[in-house]
């Protein structure tokens, strides 16, 4: 017979489909068993049992079952986008636990959006029927299966279930981690994998598809994640590295398993990873909840986690980064995978009780291997003397000697093994050995016959645009000088021009000779501008961003990031707890005044020169200066605005001016406007607060948004960002969009000495504040509110304009703690400190100047203060995010919407209102 399917086609047609699936398994098997793996069933016309249609593979209706009953199944030809994954519905305002399978991976998704360390569970609630009653007691729910009716059609049909799981069943993490990856495009698969290195999850390497019979290495799902580490110097000098995963070089250890083994390779990994008695689950293992479920998909998955030093003795296992991989499934049945680790690894660890002659002619066709190998048995499984004979055959061939063969006796000396094993890892890294970045992986993925995610011809273009920008770019301060002309002087001097020109239009009878002046000197600066063309580098960026396919586009975008930052200035080296943050200076008093980091060069840049081209071009068309017919550059804000529309943060308040382009802003908002047509109520929710108080990851944890962290990790200005609300959702929300604004590194936590300074920031805070129906005021401590948040808190409530305010206390470098503390809410009404007097006098308040709780928009009674956990659990690098901080996340989201809901957020804007405001403002 030339195949078990048609074995039983032909001898048993009479078999439910149900049940061939199962009988085609078995006779598989047993095939294999006969014929070994290598073998391959041809049919007379030279077709391949794949396509027998009456007949699938069991790999192929295994998966497309798996993604039915995920409901998955219509994202195979159209998959589920980033955008698609962070849209505002009912289920954002609930903490809702999933019901049936469907409701997984948008439950997996939403927790791992707040880094809940609780992403994987997929236990399941089942929803009683309303005219169900509850089940009181297990053996009550006992008696009613035993003593069914056997004559009852279920009864009869009670052993010939289907060996997948049904929507009662749990389903595997693993599994669903594969089904969600392979119904995704490359953005969300991304943002997955970031998600996951925050959580200090184990992240997939090797994607298995047993649908289309090929598997896919991550590389550019791994690529926007970025670690920072202690690296220590030969001659003992150390210091903090920042770096991608995807470029650092690092010895890698495999561990894979070979037939059966009793021993489980996931729960030793997890083991070697965690410092002291604290074991963390980086890997999913078998004694995990829902660790025991059957896979159905995810065997031949590569894992991959990594070791990070933070420079502390008592924490650092290993003085170096080290990455483990682990293959889940046989090595037998998954031979590709493990030749591409035994080919980029170190050492590799082979887990199993049993050495047949099957798996000693695997082993043997690796003599040629240069990798070291070490084999972990169990002395009370197996067949101890057939293990004997044929390792003693395996040693000159693998090249190896006795010292490689470790027995695990017992769960009893598990530490004294981890040691043992940490030894040998660590003996292995320090002598001369293989050190591969994830790049290398791919490049032998590549060789082995492998799909690279990244090697698609719309990623490759934009790679490629992105490498004749950056090419050019050898010193970025001189780039900024000689390719973005119009971000130097003139626009410093036009910034301050146009600011001089609107505080006169509010001045009592301003000299109207003092006025033609300055707009006579405007109009120079913006000609001056006008005369450049847009440099090379700007004009291919211009083309990367006008590419029609959007798939092409969001490539161009995110190479761009990545090789700015790497052609940019280095960065500024800090401590291992700012891979999120930074500490705030002084215990969070932060103050521009002192220029704290070098702006680094970054898209924002080559935006602003685009801003530039079209405020000069605008302000001349105005003036009568320039014929609108002769307009080169009024189709900028439409391309700024599908790049919004796209999620990427778009810039509100230039950095290196502190101004904000007016012409430019509005004519992004007109088309904006243009683009989403009836769906244009908008929400705008702002953040403020000092540097280093976490605002901004508060903010990407809360919704999912790209505001960059650290105050040496981004630019400074204040970026907007747009979250799409689902249409199901809108008219309760009462709003389409909410328009996230980030204040960055505009407000300095302390008075400067400098009057202008002061007020610069404070007219910054009130726009901000103005613009806004909520505001989030993040503080690093309860009473340090910055000077210049109170100056525009007096400001806003003498017009009448309130948002809704939430104050934020957040410790983000404590200890996790739960629960509000009672002393928050008490130091907000004490009586205001010296800044705060300072600040109410630059108002002219006096010492009349209340406390906070007294001002008008700060109730104590309602939930106005929060107290966020700390932001780690766990000492950084190897840290995750605390479960408490995500909760409380959670809780402050659920709160925002609802009071959006609620209508206490002042009254939702349209587009057209907004833009009047900006004006305004």
């Amino acid at each position: 017979y030339k195949s078990p399917g048609t074995y039983l086609g032909e001898v048993a047609p009479e078999i439910k489909a149900s049940e061939r699936r199962t009988a085609v398994a078995i006779a598989d098997l047993e095939w294999r068993e006969m014929e070994g793996d290598d073998c391959e069933f041809r049919y007379g016309d030279g077709t391949n049992e794949a396509q027998d249609n009456d007949f699938p593979t069991v790999e192929r209706s295994r998966l497309q079952e798996m993604l039915s009953l995920l409901g998955l199944e219509t994202y195979q030809v159209q998959k589920l986008s980033l955008q698609d994954s962070l849209q505002i519905s009912f289920d954002s305002m609930k903490n809702w636990a999933p019901q049936v399978p469907k409701d997984l991976p948008w439950n997996f998704l939403r927790k791992l959006q707040a880094l809940n360390a609780e992403a994987r569970n997929t236990t399941m609630v089942l929803d009683l029927l309303p005219d169900a009653r509850p089940v009181e007691k297990e053996s009550q729910m006992e008696e009613e299966i035993i003593y069914w009716d056997p004559t009852d059609d279920i009864a009869a049909d009670i052993y010939s279930f289907s060996e997948l799981p049904t929507p009662d069943t749990p389903v595997n993490p693993l599994d669903l981690l594969c089904a969600l990856l392979l119904s995704s495009d490359g953005f969300l698969q991304q943002e997955i994998v970031l998600k996951m290195s925050l959580c200090q999850f184990a992240l997939p390497l090797v994607l298995p598809d047993s649908e289309n019979h090929y598997h896919t290495f991550l590389l550019w799902a791994m690529r926007g994640i970025v670690r920072t580490w202690w690296s220590q110097l030969p001659r003992g000098v150390g210091s903090f590295r920042e770096d991608s995963v995807v470029l650092s070089r690092a010895p890698a250890f495999a561990f894979v398993r070979m037939d059966v083994s009793s021993n489980s390779k996931s729960q030793l990994l997890n083991a070697i990873l965690s410092p002291g008695h604290r074991q963390w689950d980086c890997f999913w293992h078998r004694d995990l909840n829902l660790g025991t479920n059957p896979r159905e998909i995810a065997d031949g998955l590569v894992e991959i986690s990594w070791f990070f030093p933070s420079g502390r003795e008592d924490l650092d296992i290993f003085p170096e980064p080290v990455a483990f991989l682990n293959l889940r499934g046989d090595i037998g049945s998954h031979w590709l995978q493990f030749k591409l680790l035994t080919e980029i690894s170190s050492a590799v660890f082979i887990l199993t009780d049993n050495i047949s002659k099957k798996e000693y002619k695997l082993l043997y066709s690796m003599k040629e291997s240069t990798t070291k190998y070490y084999f972990i048995l169990s002395p009370y499984r197996g067949k101890r003397n057939t293990n004997l004979r044929f390792l003693n055959k395996l040693i000159p061939v693998l090249k190896i000697d006795h010292s490689h063969v470790l027995v695990k006796v017992s769960s009893t000396d598990s530490e004294s093994f981890v040691k043992r094993i940490r030894a040998i890892i660590g003996s292995v890294a320090r002598a001369p050995c293989r050190r591969v970045s994830v790049e290398d992986m791919a490049h032998a993925a590549r060789k082995l016959g492998l799909k690279v995610d990244e090697d698609c011809e719309e990623c490759q273009k934009a790679k490629d645009r992105m490498e004749r920008i950056t090419r050019k770019i050898k010193d970025s301060d001189a780039y900024r000088r000689d390719e973005l002309r119009l971000q130097g002087d003139p626009w410093k001097k036009a910034a301050q021009v146009e600011k001089e020109f609107c505080q006169l239009q509010w001045a009592k009878d301003p000299p109207e000779k003092h006025r033609a002046e300055l707009r006579r000197r405007l109009l120079e600066l913006r000609m001056q501008q006008n005369g450049h063309d847009p440099a090379s580098g700007v004009q291919e960026f211009i083309s990367g961003i006008s590419s029609p396919s959007p798939g092409e586009k969001l490539y161009f975008l995110r190479w761009m990031e990545w090789g700015l930052a790497r052609v940019a200035q280095p960065r500024l080296r800090q401590p291992p707890e700012t891979l999120l943050t930074l500490r705030p200076k002084h215990g969070g008093a932060a103050d521009l005044g002192e220029q704290l980091w070098p702006e680094p060069l970054g898209v924002e840049h080559f935006l602003r020169e685009m801003g530039q081209f079209y405020e000069a071009e605008s302000c001349l068309v105005e003036a009568g200066r320039l014929p609108a017919g002769q307009r080169r550059f009024a189709h900028f804000p439409g391309l700024a605005s599908e790049l919004l529309l796209t999620g990427l943060p778009l810039e509100l308040i230039d950095g290196s001016t502190l101004s904000t382009p007016v012409r430019w802003v509005t004519g992004l908002l007109k088309e904006l406007h243009v683009r989403l047509e009836r769906r244009s109520r908008l929400v705008v929710l702002s953040a403020l607060g000092v540097p280093g108080t976490g605002k901004s990851t508060l903010l990407n944890t809360m919704f999912g948004l790209r505001f960059a962290t650290g105050k040496s990790c981004g630019p400074r200005g204040a970026f907007m960002q747009l979250i799409t609300v689902a249409e199901g959702f809108s008219q309760d929300l009462g709003c389409d969009h909410i328009l996230v604004i980030d204040s960055g590194g505009l407000i300095g936590g302390a008075l400067t000495s400098a009057g202008d300074r002061f007020e610069l920031e404070a007219s910054l805070a009130t726009l901000l504040m103005g613009l806004s129906n909520v505001t989030v005021v993040s503080l690093a401590e309860a009473r340090d509110i910055p000077p210049a948040i109170l100056h525009a808190f007096l400001r806003l409530e003498k017009t009448g304009h309130m948002p809704n305010y939430q104050f934020v206390y957040q410790n983000l470098h404590e200890v996790t703690a739960s629960g509000p503390r009672p002393r928050d809410k008490r130091q907000l009404m004490d009586p205001p400190s010296d800044l705060s007097r300072a600040a109410a006098q630059m108002e002219k308040q006096g010492d009349g100047f209340r406390a906070l709780a007294g001002l008008a928009f700060c109730d104590p009674e309602k939930q106005h203060i929060w107290h966020i956990p700390g932001l780690w659990h766990g000492a950084p690098p190897m840290a995750a995010v605390s479960l408490a901080y995500s909760e409380a996340i959670f809780e402050l989201k659920r709160c925002l919407l609802e009071n959006i809901r609620n209508g206490l957020s002042n009254q939702n804007k349209n587009i057209q209102q907004l833009i009047e405001l900006v004006r305004r403002l």
